[in-house]
């Protein structure tokens, strides 16, 4: 785990930069959606700001520097941890690690965090399974209970879980 990062919530003074991590982490998904389900950018400032009046943005800064973000949402009786992002240069470094934990640690008051992403998206697969969530039994219907995404997202998506206190 690096000891040199810093978390801390966003605030709309960070927009532009999460903007901009999120947009340079996206490139990848050409690798594997089709090139109808790819648009960009993936996420405009204005995007952010609207994602912001529902759920906590968490950013880890390399210094001054915002290299990861991600969000906390309740839901009904879950917690969803959304769009967790790395910038390329400062991934495989621990640093999508040390933010799901983070924000596995604000997590109160719930049984479950849901995370969900690409079926085809197999680092943010691994980096789930790695620690410690486990791949939803049904992930349609706990995409279609808890998020509100385009249909072609969700076919195209799965939900992990973790049970808070570490249990599967």
């Amino acid at each position: 785990m690096r000891d040199d990062l810093s978390i801390r919530p966003l605030t709309m003074d960070d927009r532009g930069a999460a903007a901009a991590v999120i947009n340079a982490a996206a490139e990848w998904y050409s690798e594997f959606l089709p090139p109808g389900g790819l648009h960009g950018p993936e996420m405009t400032e204005d995007d952010w700001q609207a994602e912001a009046r529902r759920m906590t943005w968490y950013g880890a800064f390399d210094g001054k520097d915002l290299v990861g973000v991600m969000g906390l949402e309740r839901a009904r009786d879950v917690v969803l941890f959304r769009h967790a992002y790395v910038l390329p240069s400062h991934q495989r470094q621990g640093v999508a690690r040390m933010l799901l934990g983070h924000l596995e640690s604000q997590v109160r008051d719930v049984e479950r965090i849901i995370v969900g992403t690409y079926a085809a998206n197999y680092k943010a697969r691994g980096a789930l399974e790695k620690g410690g969530y486990r791949l939803s039994t049904d992930s349609e219907a706990v995409l279609r209970t808890y998020y509100d995404i385009p249909e072609d997202r969700l076919q195209s998506s799965v939900t992990y879980e973790k049970t808070v206190g570490g249990q599967a």
